[in-house]
């Protein structure tokens, strides 16, 4: 019996060491998101000529809204075009976007990758722009995100990343899914721009120097994870990526449960194959290069989800006063209590409201959704299939 005791404890050590190092983890860099950060803005004062790139499969609902409100940037129209790259949407749908003087082009795959659609929108267009800007089909930025992001690259950095937040919390699922984004923009990308690493990209809202994006892109045709295929590639060539805490752009949340749970499983999917994929190699980089940034976001790859995290402490901790000893109870705790310090650091004051309570009663179904896609995180499909959005709008 003694030995059961010792193996079991050796169990729970393993566990412990794993789920308060995830915690101490994001615990840190929600504190750095606590002081400010302001990125420079770039040494000389023009204006430089962006391509607005647009992938859009089969967004007929949503599409319209999101080129023609680009079309209205507070930015020099010679300055910037937006290009819908169209991917399986309809006839009237592509004639509106022609009426709109949206320069429109047209793809077709077998199997259709985000990454195909850029690259073969790059293929047709001219190299006279300076900056790629990438936004999802439903995005709708502000007004003034070209000026911010023309005003803020450099030669520092190579890659921009705004600040997507919602623009709709009209479902308790949409309502957890904002707050999810604002902890990971708290977390992975204003404290990590605090603390000296690179920001994450997300897969919107993002900007890079246009012939380095082209090139870098043919490199790239995978089926799911392409933002953090592009930002591996970026951060092994000892390149930064900076954050614009300022400049937003407004993305559709989830709001339902079954969009939830298919979405959050290909997430997971690829950040257990990046993972593995490059581990051994961040470690060489680390090593040869004093490559911290590319084997920092390695470590982030190993980290468990938010809510996961959160439910899983949350049960061990109520079997652990049931049946634990004193020494891993309070460990435990410390732990527990540390994650919600991460998660309150992170949430902005606008979501602590009576709605924001109420949507809280879901992260039950939530954590048991994330858990079940964990379980079939094998099984995830490798073929492409766009989230879909309902072209709603509280902006």
């Amino acid at each position: 019996m003694e030995v059961i005791f010792q193996i079991l404890n050796l169990i729970q050590a393993i566990f412990f060491i794993y789920f308060s190092l995830a915690t101490l983890y994001i615990l840190i860099f929600a504190i750095g998101g606590l002081f400010k950060y302001n990125p420079k803005s770039a040494s000389f004062d023009k204006d430089r000529k962006f391509a607005i790139l647009i992938p859009a499969y089969k967004e007929d609902s949503v599409i319209l809204e999101s080129a023609c409100d680009a079309l209205r940037q507070n930015y020099p129209n010679e300055f910037f075009d937006v290009i819908v790259i169209a991917d399986s949407l309809k006839n009237e749908t592509m004639q509106e976007l022609k009426n709109q003087h949206v320069i429109l082009i047209e793809v077709s795959f077998k199997l259709s990758t985000k990454s195909k659609a850029l690259n073969k929108a790059m293929d047709q267009l001219s190299d006279d722009y300076d900056f790629a800007l990438i936004l999802d089909a439903d995005n709708i930025m502000e007004k003034d995100f070209l000026y911010k992001i023309n005003k803020h690259f450099s030669d520092k950095f190579i890659a921009l990343q705004g600040h997507r937040t919602a623009k709709n919390i009209n479902t308790p699922f949409a309502i957890l899914d904002a707050v999810s984004e604002e902890i990971n923009n708290h977390i992975f990308r204003k404290g990590h721009r605090v603390l000296g690493f690179s920001s994450a990209i997300i897969g919107s809202g993002m900007a890079f120097e246009y012939k380095f994006f082209k090139n870098l892109m043919n490199t790239i045709d995978i089926v799911a994870g392409f933002d953090k295929e592009i930002e591996l590639k970026i951060l092994r060539n000892n390149y930064k990526i900076d954050y614009i805490e300022d400049a937003y752009v407004y993305d559709e949340k989830v709001q339902q449960a079954e969009v939830f749970s298919s979405q959050r499983e290909k997430w997971l999917s690829a950040q257990i194959y990046y993972f593995k994929r490059d581990l051994f190699p961040s470690l060489k980089h680390l090593f040869a290069q004093g490559n911290f940034d590319y084997f920092e976001k390695v470590i982030q790859f190993a980290q468990p989800p938010r809510i996961l995290l959160l439910g899983i402490l949350v049960i061990i901790n109520i079997f652990s006063l049931l049946f634990n000893n004193y020494g891993f109870t309070i460990a435990w705790l410390s732990t527990l209590v540390g994650c919600v310090l991460a998660f309150f650091f992170s949430i902005p004051v606008k979501f602590y409201t009576l709605k924001t309570i109420i949507a809280l009663a879901t992260l039950p179904k939530g954590f048991v959704l994330m858990f079940l896609s964990l379980l079939k995180v094998r099984n995830a499909k490798k073929e492409f299939t766009a989230t879909k959005h309902s072209g709603e709008n509280e902006i």
